[in-house]
């Protein structure tokens, strides 16, 4: 069952940011892991959230998603976005498809 990544990036230091930005792709894809949004715009319906850059990634599954944030490869990535963004992270399972 598709697990998704949300995250909402507050970026403090654009230029440390830029290189998070430009290499973290191809280590989710090694875990089977797609972009559905990327920081486009957001509009909130209801509730008190203001988010800054909003991520949603599809993995396979949880234990897709969990290895690809453990690995040693994000390790060193997740120093830089660390050092240039606050982050608020979750994941989450997806549903079932339903039978046909």
């Amino acid at each position: 069952m598709a697990a998704y990544l949300i995250a909402d990036v507050d970026i403090t230091d654009a230029a440390v940011f830029e290189q998070y930005r430009r290499e973290v792709p191809a280590t989710e894809e090694r875990h089977g892991g797609r972009y559905l949004a990327r920081g486009g715009t957001t509009r909130v319906f209801e509730g008190d959230w203001e988010p800054h850059r909003l991520v949603i990634i599809e993995f396979p599954d949880m234990a897709s998603l969990a290895a690809w944030y453990d690995s040693p490869e994000y390790e060193r990535l997740k120093a830089i976005r660390f050092r240039s963004a606050r982050t608020r992270i979750i994941a989450v399972e997806g549903i079932a498809p339903a039978p046909a």
